[in-house]
């Protein structure tokens, strides 16, 4: 490997580095959001009956958000998080009916 490359190389390194570093503000600061929407839907939830259609759609983007900064600092991806790429699309909500549990077997009922 020749000097420049290494210099090249050293250099973007220390680059990235510098973009992790702003990531690490940047993830710390979506956490604190992430908690204010998980307390909200709690209280919308307990209060209305159901959550809120935006909160789940801000909370789920945020999350990818998240995981895409944690891709990036972990090396995953050479792709960085917004605003260098775009802001992750919410998904629908997979919020399914947990199915009934059956109850237990009384000792009285014959065992098959």
């Amino acid at each position: 490997m020749n000097t420049s490359q290494r210099s090249a190389e050293r250099e973007s390194l220390i680059l990235r580095a510098l973009w992790m570093l702003v990531f690490f503000f940047v993830w710390q600061l979506a956490e604190l959001v992430l908690l204010v929407i998980v307390v909200a839907q709690l209280v919308l939830q307990a209060v209305n009956g159901k959550a809120n259609d935006s909160l789940l759609e801000l909370g789920d983007s945020l999350s990818q958000y998240v995981a895409q900064i944690g891709r990036f600092g972990t090396f995953n991806t050479d792709r960085k998080p917004w605003p260098m790429s775009d802001w992750p699309k919410p998904r629908p909500a997979d919020r399914d009916a947990a199915p009934p549990v059956q109850p237990a077997p009384s000792e009285q009922e014959p065992q098959p």
